[in-house]
């Protein structure tokens, strides 16, 4: 959570959505470190800027 707000994200949208993937099978065991507080910010900024 503290990872989270270092990185200035909003620690409740954050642990929802990796708890989801995991939760889901979305993200496999190789992949975990995508779901890294700084990772996760910025796949959303990649997303973000593909969506503009």
């Amino acid at each position: 959570m503290n990872t989270a707000k270092l990185h200035e994200l909003d620690p409740q949208v954050c642990l929802t959505d990796v708890l989801e993937r995991v939760a889901s099978g979305g993200t496999k065991n190789h992949q975990l470190h995508e779901l890294l507080a700084w990772n996760w910010k910025a796949a959303r900024q990649r997303a973000a800027q593909a969506a503009a």
